[in-house]
């Protein structure tokens, strides 16, 4: 097993592994108890400090999920992420980043997660409803309130980015959470380099393109039974992220990994993390092992010939629909 690198997030003195553990489509409700709590603990044991969860995940179910099992291990051993914004009940009211509700939000993380402060706070999303001002603000309390060490933000444009760095200061955020992957490249353009201006560090969701990038879909074949594609309870992966364009290109990429000594997951988790902007790569797992061979790519370089063969396997892949996780609206409420 090889050995966990860690990468300090932004400008924070946090230093997070490389590959961190998320419970997005799985520990919400998708996967019993003891699943993740065997999950939780091979990530310990592989040498991952870094979870990622949401309060919007399982209205709370991950978050609890977690607090049951984090709890049990020292408050040192492991860097703790959460997120606000996302809609907490039938009331369509209880959402947003507006300042009564990041307060409100706050706490009931900390009560779920059985913790007196997360060390990262993360914007799920941006608020065009709110004040951008008091967005900024609400945050900054969150931390000026011991409750948070440091904020971060998830989908923002860069308008939207360089608007709140103009209110908050240079060190408001640490961390940016988008969505990349060898077939997502979209925040390279814009949301990388003005980032590593600011001294921002990415943490990056669905790596290995919610399974896609694992080889397990063939083109023109039907999806395995387990697997999130064919469950539309999974989040309808499908539908965002599936195209024969896509599974043709992935497949594509196989004699690379093997020429590599390389599995498919270590190529793909090993490209993402090539380079210095990124911390980390969350992964999503439903089993141990799982976390162990995803684990397995923290270690990993690529040379040169590689990521070039990589390049041109992929050529200009048509992604469907992935579009739809970028938040494209440069709208910005100001007071």
């Amino acid at each position: 097993m090889s050995e966990m690198k860690f990468r300090t997030l932004g400008s924070s003195d946090l230093e997070v592994s490389v590959i961190s553990l998320g419970s997005w489509l799985t520990y919400s409700g998708g996967v019993e108890q003891d699943r993740t709590r065997a999950c939780t603990e091979a990530a310990f044991d592989a040498g991952i400090n870094f979870f990622d969860t949401a309060n919007v995940y399982g209205r709370g179910a991950a978050e609890e999920a977690w607090g049951e099992i984090l709890s049990e291990h020292p408050r040192d051993s492991y860097v703790l992420a959460t997120k606000v914004f996302g809609q907490m009940s039938d009331d369509e009211a209880d959402r947003g980043l507006s300042p009564d509700q990041v307060a409100k939000q706050i706490d009931a993380s900390l009560t779920r997660l059985k913790v007196d402060h997360v060390d990262l706070y993360q914007a799920h999303r941006f608020d065009a409803d709110v004040a951008l001002e008091d967005t900024v603000e609400a945050l900054q309390k969150v931390v000026s309130d011991g409750k948070a060490r440091y904020l971060g933000f998830s989908e923002w444009t860069p308008e939207q980015i360089k608007a709140a760095i103009e209110i908050g200061g240079e060190d408001l955020f640490v961390s940016s959470q988008p969505q990349y992957s060898m077939l997502w490249r979209a925040p390279e353009d814009q949301v990388f380099p003005l980032c590593m201006d600011h001294g921002i560090s990415q943490i990056v969701w669905s790596p290995l393109a919610q399974g896609l990038l694992t080889g397990k879909y063939k083109p023109g074949q039907e999806f395995p039974a387990d697997s999130r594609f064919a469950h539309e309870s999974m989040g309808g992966a499908k539908d965002v992220i599936y195209s024969e364009e896509a599974a043709e290109a992935v497949q594509r990429l196989v004699p690379i990994a093997d020429d590599a000594g390389l599995t498919l997951p270590e190529l793909a988790l090993a490209w993402t993390l090539r380079g210095p902007e990124l911390a980390s790569a969350i992964i999503g797992a439903s089993r141990p092992e799982q976390v162990h061979a995803n684990a397995a790519a923290a270690g990993i370089t690529l040379d040169d010939d590689v990521l070039a063969a990589c390049d041109e396997a992929l050529g200009d892949v048509p992604v469907t629909g992935q579009t739809l996780a970028v938040n494209a609206t440069p709208y910005l409420k100001r007071r």
